[in-house]
């Protein structure tokens, strides 16, 4: 296990208990599976970190780091389904762990949650999770290459005109809503920097599409 995982599995055992490391390092292990290049130990890192910083806007906040944890814990490009399936183990583990249950169905409908990111007015711990999913669309113009970088390398076995027109899709879907960050904090941080991203990777795909 890696220094950073060790970290993760550290902020796990402190949220679950030391009795929980087991299912912790199993978790934490899935993100270190060898076809992922951005959906890794570093993005959970990542958006922990991020959910710090959002904590005081969520009124649950052990259910969203849950949910952190669960959120991409499986990720295969060629299923459209991997936050069900992600949201399916999140339950069999906190089960497994005597979570409560209402807790368990918190964490469950939020791990769903992050396949559009559209949290609902009101979604206190919804909007928390998304916008830290979210913080890589608001880095630097190096981090937010990066991310670009990996997430096609994860999709490398797709043609490039493929790749092009579904990204474009994407990220489309994103831009066209009217706030991509719900919390006030990640709004002010993070919005217009993210929508500049967007457009601008959205215009490099546009002329190369043609």
């Amino acid at each position: 296990m890696s220094a950073l995982s060790e970290d993760l599995l550290q902020r796990w055992i402190a949220l679950a208990g030391g009795d929980a490391a087991r299912s912790g390092a199993g978790v934490i292990g899935r993100y270190e599976e060898p076809h992922r290049r951005y959906h890794t130990t570093t993005h959970l890192a990542v958006m922990l970190a991020a959910i710090d910083e959002l904590a005081e806007a969520a009124d649950d906040i052990d259910a969203v780091r849950y949910a952190a944890f669960f959120h991409d814990a499986i990720y295969a490009v060629a299923r459209a389904d991997n936050e069900e399936h992600s949201a399916d183990l999140g339950r069999d583990v906190l089960e497994s762990l005597g979570a409560p249950p209402e807790l368990v169905d918190e964490v469950v409908r939020l791990v769903v949650l992050t396949r559009g990111h559209k949290p609902q007015p009101g979604d206190a711990n919804g909007a928390v999770l998304c916008d830290a999913d979210l913080v890589v669309l608001g880095g630097t113009a190096e981090e937010y290459a990066a991310y670009t970088v990996a997430i096609r390398a994860e999709y490398a076995h797709v043609p490039d005109d493929l790749f092009r027109a579904g990204r474009a899709s994407v990220l489309r879907n994103l831009a066209d809503q009217p706030r991509l960050f719900r919390t006030d904090l990640a709004h002010d941080r993070y919005e217009a920097i993210a929508r500049a991203n967007l457009a601008a990777e959205l215009a490099e795909l546009a002329a190369a599409i043609g």
